[in-house]
């Protein structure tokens, strides 16, 4: 460890942002390739959750074929996927009736499991341990360093005990400096460095917009004889109208344990419509409700998801860097799946950035992994995102529509359609303003099958430090107001499923409150502002929603 004349600093052969799945995943692959090649080589990862996984959320269903990959004897090593999928349903929802439809290729589960994606996350950092990587959890990435040549030099974490008014309090710990030749940003969904990144290096300029959806969940325990482990379940149709893109789920774990769950489109018009409220109303139908029935809610949380797929990938490598997992957004929407493919993207990384270190000379600059996009184009991952390029941007002909396309995509296209569709533009930009459209009445909670967000918020488990800076910022907070509330009838207050932002009434006028200490870090708001005037920004390291078993 060094002295500078600002922070301390550490200096690693790469370092990684995140430890979620692809995270992760490069780091093991890069071990894997030091090994291989007699090679020393020094890999940390930086998290800021409190613990590996606490951020994590998923359904979620794992495709095993990349951990096949990375880790083959990982039955041998314990790896947590004790649900293998015994049966598959996809039904079409009306308000009171519920018809099965014929299973799509996207959503056949044959080998795969139902797993807590935190819980794997866990064991995936115990493997990394094992090879000698060094994991930080609690310390959130802040900051990108460069080089003065413009390539990135590293990382800076944030400062701890900050308080309000910005003074140091009586815990104040400066942030450090990770420098690495490599810096491999695996920050998931809107990850705030890697919205830096996509800028200065210009890395969309030849992708379409980004599209996101919203993914709800709740976990229950179950009446026993209810409990059907491997079950999977997913839905469309009601409660969402035919123009809004979204579904529904409900996997059977072991243990008597139910996933329950719903992500909507962030491309939703109406700025009345709460993805929260639209979960709740999900539970009353006679087909969920029969399962719930008598059991609890143990858990609750809400992230966004990137689903543009193929045609809405950046740029993946630029000088010192790359963008693995959700970060580039490399879901496959189709499938609802993304831990393998965001492994997949890690490992094909890791062998990108392996082959720059080994040629690096000039400590003063860091070099491009111009091969990672080649990579990706000749592997599986990109055939599969390919076959499915053309089903979510259908979906912006409604619901009908994108059902019909995917029957010609299934039945006679198969996937090698000679075009590509593009989305719908941006997601704030699809919202239209309140006098256009009509208010939705939700019922009010039961307190049994379904809940306020304040009752659901709470086991999330979140913690913050009450004094710490509001990391949720306005750039304009005039514009709270003067167009979000007088225009679009204030929709943060709705499409947050954490109840961070309040309208209340100040000398007589509204003002919006921001209770950041409900953030679930979905970062929604960061999307769905229609005026953009919403940032978010890393909170305290350590701090944020603890999911157990999400």
């Amino acid at each position: 460890m060094t002295q500078n004349s600002e922070r301390e600093s550490m200096h690693y052969d790469v370092v990684i942002v995140g430890a979620g799945p692809s995270g992760l995943s490069a780091a093991i692959r890069l071990k894997q390739l030091a090994i291989t090649q007699q090679r020393d080589l020094s890999v940390c990862i930086i998290e800021k959750a409190s613990e590996v996984g606490a951020h994590i959320l998923s359904g979620a269903v794992l495709d095993p074929c990349t951990l096949t990959e990375l880790i083959s004897d990982w039955a041998n090593k314990n790896a947590p996927l004790h649900c293998p999928v015994e049966e598959d349903k996809l039904l079409f929802l009306t308000k009171k009736q519920a018809f099965r439809l014929p299973t799509p290729s996207t959503f056949r589960n044959k080998g795969n499991y139902i797993i807590s994606l935190g819980v794997f996350c866990r064991w995936l950092a115990q493997q990394a341990e094992d090879l000698g990587v060094e994991i930080y959890p609690g310390f959130a990435a802040t900051e990108v360093l460069y080089h003065a040549d413009g390539s990135v030099r590293g990382i800076a974490t944030g400062d701890m005990g900050v308080e309000k008014n910005g003074q140091h309090g009586a815990n104040y710990q400066q942030g450090m400096e990770l420098l690495a030749r490599q810096t491999i940003f695996a920050e998931g969904c809107r990850g705030s460095l890697t919205k830096t990144l996509l800028q200065k290096f210009d890395l969309t300029h030849n992708c379409q917009p980004q599209t996101y959806g919203i993914g709800i969940k709740e976990l229950w325990s179950i009446d026993p004889a209810k409990s059907k482990p491997g079950r999977v379940m997913h839905s469309i149709g009601w409660p969402l109208d035919q123009k809004t893109y979204g579904g529904s789920f409900m996997y059977h774990l072991n243990d008597n344990k139910v996933a329950v769950g719903m992500v909507i489109g962030l491309d939703y018009q109406n700025p009345y419509l709460s993805p929260y409220e639209e979960l709740q109303r999900f539970k009353t139908h006679p087909a969920i409700r029969r399962t719930l029935e008598g059991g609890q809610c143990i858990a609750y949380g809400a992230r966004a998801l990137s689903e543009g797929g193929l045609q809405s990938l950046p740029k993946l490598s630029f000088p010192g860097g790359v963008l693995v997992g959700d970060s580039a957004g490399f879901l496959n929407v189709p499938r609802i799946k993304g831990i393998h493919t965001s492994m997949k993207s890690g490992m094909l990384a890791a062998e990108a950035v392996m082959e720059v270190i080994g040629s690096q000379i000039n400590e003063a600059t860091n070099s491009e992994a111009v091969n990672y996009s080649s990579l990706f184009r000749q592997s599986w991952l990109h055939a599969e995102l390919h076959k499915v390029r053309n089903l979510r941007p259908a979906f912006k002909w409604g619901l009908l529509g994108g059902l019909g396309y995917g029957a010609l995509e299934e039945y006679l296209f198969r996937g090698k359609a000679p075009w590509t569709l593009h989305h719908h533009g941006t997601d704030h930009g699809s919202l239209k303003k309140a006098q256009q459209c009509k208010p939705i009445v939700y019922p009010k909670p039961d307190g049994k099958l379904t809940f306020d967000r304040m009752s659901s918020v709470y086991l999330a488990a979140i913690s913050y430090d009450e004094n710490q800076p509001v990391h949720l910022k306005l750039n304009k907070p005039e514009v709270a107001i003067d167009i979000n509330y007088h225009e679009y009838a204030s929709p943060e207050t709705r499409y947050c499923p954490a109840g961070v932002y309040e309208i209340v009434e100040e000398g007589g006028k509204p003002h919006l409150q921001i209770n950041a200490q409900n953030c679930v870090q979905c970062k929604t708001c960061d999307i769905k502002d229609p005026t953009q005037n919403i940032t978010w920004t890393c909170s305290e390291g350590g701090s944020g929603p603890n999911y157990a078993e999400m």
